[in-house]
């Protein structure tokens, strides 16, 4: 019906106006906005996924930034060790043009200073932004919870919706060159051990080139003589004779009575017989030279079974010592000495310069080292393998933690002889029990074999230690800037070997840079590729289909016109009816 009061079809069509002007309303701020949800009434699980990541992304774009500053500052520490190791090269090419004879030492030091004050002012200037890593100012290079930097390398969020900032850390202790308290690369290492106590002793004064072994030995007991000839046995009555004694006990050795008198052969003859015996019949009885006589005392020596010898002797360059000739014992008598002994000497075709002679060996099985204090330092392991009369030996080491718990101590110093007679007790004694350690004079410390349980001298005796290492070694021991050919002109193969060591140590720090340098060369191109992907996720949460929202605002537009024009008849109606009343 109509009415003039309650206009139910302007109602209907003002309702349906007010619904087509609503969504036309909201696909307008998609169009306008992009978005389809914009605000967390449009969806909010969404909007609260979309809202994190696009924190996440800012916090990746910071990350990214980050990543660029600390690119500049491996870029720039990298390019100053590469020029460093190729300052290295020049001055190991200086060092090589210094060791041939006739060169003026003096001009190649003044290159040699130039290239150290470069090597200086390239570390010096290694900085970007305040940092520097060439040349540092840190308490103890060694101490890791100092010598450490960082680089950021990735924001990370994980399962549990955690969040965190990675860093790629940086070991400085592999990277300065200069520290203002020493330990950079170019500078001595004060981890050096020195001689360990007195354990090993100095090759070389540059490098920590030490001894890898302190061994003492003994050899079969010997003397010579020189020989004067020629000798001859014309017949039977013609002869040399003499007593033998062979391996007695030294009372000088430190060992207890009784001694034992040795075994001795009496009347040992040289004759005609023997003479041919030893250089055929040839010779006619003659012994012309040291050699025949080495021969022919040797052929007696056997064949009497004396447990003595002859021999002859040659120099370090394996050149004869010319009539030296030398009587020595086998030590194959089976006693505990080292003895050999010519006794009650006759002869009525003279001597050819042997009288009568002895000579004890000495025992093989102690010897003295020179205590030099030094520190154990952490991360430092020092090993050695320690053996008495050619046992198989036995291997040991310590660290500073050793050291600590022996001395009772917190640095890992070892300062007196008494400390290092403690230490290497408390190390050897259970395996050796025979071994006395111990502090004799001053710095001096004696090890040797109980003379009461090892009575033992001459060739087989031995003690010492052999195998001698330290983890960290080879390490630098002097500075670069104090190589100086013309002070130390005897060095220059020292310093030949330190340039090795230490320019090894700049490439292996370049090629850490290196890595560095890709790996946030890496960590960059992801971040980037990261925040592309956030981007379009977000997207598919948020953003609006545009094509589908234009044909919907075309719809929407066209069906507002509609429903004004349905609100317009629908509200002409009552006025239709209020005309037939007049």
């Amino acid at each position: 019906m109509t009415s003039i009061i309650t206009n139910t079809s302007a109602m209907a069509a003002l309702q349906t106006l007010r619904s087509l002007n609503s969504g036309l309303q909201g696909t307008q701020d998609r169009v306008s906005s992009g978005l389809r949800v914009e605000t967390a009434s449009d969806n909010a699980a969404y909007w609260a996924i979309a809202t994190t990541m696009r924190a996440d992304n800012k916090a990746i774009s910071a990350v990214s930034d980050a990543l660029g500053m600390g690119a500049a500052k491996v870029d720039t520490a990298y390019a100053a060790m590469d020029s460093t190791a190729d300052l290295l090269g020049e001055v190991k090419a200086k060092l090589v043009a210094a060791s041939e004879d006739g060169v003026d030492k003096a001009k190649i030091q003044a290159e040699l200073d130039q290239l150290k004050t470069q090597v200086v002012n390239v570390a010096a200037a290694a900085s970007f932004n305040g940092v520097n890593w060439l040349d540092t100012d840190i308490e103890d290079m060694q101490d890791e919870s100092l010598n450490k930097t960082s680089v950021v390398s990735s924001f990370v969020r994980d399962s549990a919706s955690q969040v965190r900032v990675d860093t790629a850390e940086v070991s400085l202790q592999g990277l300065s060159l200069f520290n203002s308290t020493g330990g950079g690369i170019l500078q001595a290492d004060p981890r050096d051990v020195k001689t360990i106590g007195g354990i090993r002793y100095p090759v070389s004064e540059s490098l920590t080139g030490m001894s890898t072994s302190n061994y003492r030995s003994s050899t079969n007991a010997a003397f010579s003589f020189m020989f004067s000839g020629p000798l001859t046995f014309d017949d039977a009555a013609d002869e040399i004779t003499f007593d033998v004694t062979v391996d007695a006990d030294n009372p000088a050795d430190g060992i207890s009575a009784p001694y034992n008198a040795g075994a001795t052969t009496l009347n040992v003859t040289i004759d005609r017989a023997v003479v041919d015996a030893a250089l055929g019949v040839g010779a006619n009885g003659v012994i012309s030279t040291y050699k025949q006589y080495a021969a022919v005392l040797n052929q007696a020596l056997q064949a009497f079974d004396t447990g003595a010898y002859a021999t002859t002797y040659t120099d370090y360059r394996g050149r004869d010592i010319v009539d030296r000739i030398g009587i020595e014992t086998e030590q194959s008598a089976g006693l505990d000495g080292s003895y050999v002994e010519i006794a009650n000497f006759t002869s009525n075709v003279g001597s050819g310069g042997l009288t009568d002679r002895s000579a004890f060996s000495a025992r093989g099985q102690k010897m003295t080292i020179s205590f030099e204090e030094f520190q154990v330092k952490p991360g430092v392991e020092i090993g050695f393998d320690f053996s008495v009369n050619g046992a198989a030996p036995k291997a040991y080491s310590f660290d500073d933690d050793y050291i600590n718990t022996v001395l009772g101590r917190d640095d890992g110093k070892v300062e007196t002889a008494a400390d290092m007679v403690t230490v290497l007790q408390s190390l050897i004694s259970a395996d050796w029990p025979d071994v006395i350690i111990e502090q004799t004079s001053g710095n001096q410390i004696s090890l040797r074999s109980d003379e009461s349980v090892d009575r033992l001298s001459g060739a087989g005796t031995s003690i010492g230690f052999t195998g001698i290492n330290v983890n960290i070694e080879p390490i630098p021991t002097m500075n670069f800037l104090d190589i100086d050919i013309v002070q130390n002109p005897s060095m220059v193969d020292d310093y030949l070997s330190y340039i090795e060591v230490v320019s090894g140590k700049v490439v292996a720090a370049a090629s850490m840079l290196g890595s560095l340098q890709n790996r946030i060369d890496g960590q960059t191109q992801f971040a980037s590729k990261l925040m592309d992907s956030l981007d379009s996720g977000i997207g598919r949460l948020v953003d609006a289909d545009m094509e589908q929202e234009s044909s919907k605002l075309a719809a929407q537009q066209t069906q507002q016109q509609l429903a004004i024009q349905a609100l317009s008849i629908a509200n002409s109606a009552p006025g239709n009816i209020v005309s037939l009343f007049q």
